[in-house]
């Protein structure tokens, strides 16, 4: 299809847009080569808040309603261990993402 970039094995076959490559350079220049917050950096969840606010009208508290995840695997582990109880029946689609049963097995559904 034209105009679309397929994220889904998680490979990229495109260049790294120039702007992001800029961002990165400085990044490693300014020093920022630490792990994150587990939570995400502070700045990062208030510009978030701001975004949905601004754009959907929707408030959430950055410090405590704002969760940063390194990906989608961890936001799917973090969203089932939240929702499924032991001894769930949860339903999942297949095909479907990798991730989904473990997510589902981990959190003892």
């Amino acid at each position: 299809m034209d105009g679309v970039i397929s994220l889904g094995i998680g490979e990229p076959d495109y260049p790294t847009p120039y702007h992001i490559r800029e961002a990165a350079i400085s990044s490693i220049e300014n020093g920022y080569t630490m792990y994150t917050p587990n939570t995400g950096i502070p700045e990062l969840r208030q510009e978030l808040s701001k975004h949905l606010n601004s754009h959907y009208h929707l408030e959430y508290d950055p410090d405590s309603q704002v969760l940063i995840t390194v990906g989608v695997s961890e936001a799917m582990d973090l969203a089932a261990r939240a929702l499924v109880n032991p001894g769930d029946e949860v339903l999942i689609p297949d095909p479907c993402y990798v991730s989904y049963s473990a997510c589902v097995i981990l959190a003892g559904g």
